[in-house]
């Protein structure tokens, strides 16, 4: 019946540089951009799909609102992104060439190792590496 996690969505005020870090640093690809007119009002929402390996992250942006909603005040639930890598040294230099430094870790396990980064928006997303 339930086959697997679709998409997650992040809300930005920050859309170009948002897709740019995901698309430029992490690899992703655009699958698609939508707008989609909200009923009754004179707001839209510009959506952006990224792909990685076949997961979605959903960038949303509200059009036509002075202050965009901070993620922080439209719901609860979002806490991070995990993307598993192929070697965590590995990913953690080509990171900081691009200029992202870890935020947490890296705690290295018997049988992984984990660090965390952040987006644009301050966002966290886990590097996993499983050994």
């Amino acid at each position: 019946m339930f086959k697997r996690i679709d998409h997650v969505e992040i809300v930005t005020d920050r859309p170009d540089e948002t897709v740019r870090f995901y698309t430029e640093t992490l690899g992703f690809t655009v699958r698609q951009r939508d707008r989609i007119v909200r009923p009754g009002t004179d707001t839209a929402l510009n959506l952006v799909y990224l792909d990685l390996g076949g997961t979605t992250v959903e960038i949303i942006t509200y059009e036509g609102v002075a202050v965009s909603p901070k993620p922080e005040l439209e719901h609860l639930g979002y806490r991070m992104i995990a993307i598993e890598v192929e070697d965590m040294r590995t990913a953690l230099a080509y990171l900081k060439e691009k200029g992202v430094e870890p935020v947490w870790g890296p705690m290295y396990r018997d049988h992984y190792a984990r660090a965390e980064i952040a987006d644009p928006n301050g966002y966290r997303i886990e590097l996993r590496d499983w050994f």
